[in-house]
């Protein structure tokens, strides 16, 4: 009886290419735009399925093995190979394409992009639809399964396999009431971390970007309700003395 073929992982050689190039992992991690542990986690599994270490340390440096040497050149290979492979045509027409593409966003995100979208749609695309959903889905998973297509928001972390690319970056900012006691006097840290906050996650989360912050100075909030959107923050800061962060 033959045994059956093994089941190959392109996101091994990936990840394999990117250690061997930076021969660190947090360098590599940041290369693929993964976390260090997920990318420790996959260097484990790659000495497991070699049967070598692939990188030891020396000192304060990784150095590769005499096999991760020879694998150097032809993982960097394989991997511009498939990316070719992968890559869209160039003759892609924008014009001709009749399909559906579902957007993961926050709602003040989705609310920002929507118009003009819609309007370069019109424009190069006009047999394209857009779905926009809420964001309650985690993106690795749904994008790897088609579920989504694409993530808009902040991101920490990814997949090796995601593909990211830095939209803008934006300041924070507290959105507060009319008349209420922020508005008066300069705000400091101590000042916001006094008053009450709402937040905003899709998985209930009670910490965020703002609480690192306040920590490096010393301070933490109290975060008195958690909503899963922004337009509800809002809302519920216009009616009471609750700090929403936007």
């Amino acid at each position: 009886m033959n045994s059956p073929d093994p089941v190959i992982d392109a996101n091994l050689v990936v990840a394999l290419d990117a250690l061997l190039a930076e021969q660190s992992v947090t360098r590599a991690a940041a290369r693929l735009h993964t976390s260090p542990a997920a990318m420790s986690r996959t260097l484990a599994r790659l000495r497991r399925v070699l049967q070598d270490p692939l990188l030891v340390r020396a000192g304060q440096t990784m150095v590769p093995t005499p096999r991760a040497q020879a694998l150097r050149d032809e993982a960097a290979t394989v991997v511009r190979r498939v990316g070719a492979l992968l890559s869209p045509g160039s003759g892609v027409d924008p014009a001709a394409l009749r399909s559906t593409f579902t957007l993961q966003a926050a709602d003040l995100v989705g609310a920002a992009l929507t118009a003009g979208l819609l309007r370069l749609a019109r424009q190069e695309a006009p047999g394209v639809s857009l779905r926009f959903r809420a964001e309650d889905l985690e993106a690795g998973p749904a994008l790897r399964d088609g579920r989504i297509d694409l993530e808009v928001g902040s991101i920490d972390h990814v997949d090796p396999e995601t593909q990211v690319e830095e939209l803008v970056t934006l300041r924070m900012a507290a959105a507060v009431r009319p008349g209420h006691p922020l508005t008066e006097g300069t705000l400091t840290p101590a000042r916001l971390a006094a008053a009450e906050h709402v937040a905003v996650s899709r998985r209930g989360r009670f910490t965020g970007p703002l609480d690192a912050a306040l920590a490096d100075h010393g301070l933490g909030r109290r975060v008195a309700v958690v909503l899963p959107g922004h337009l509800a923050a809002m809302a519920l800061a216009a009616r009471s003395d609750i700090v929403c962060l936007i």
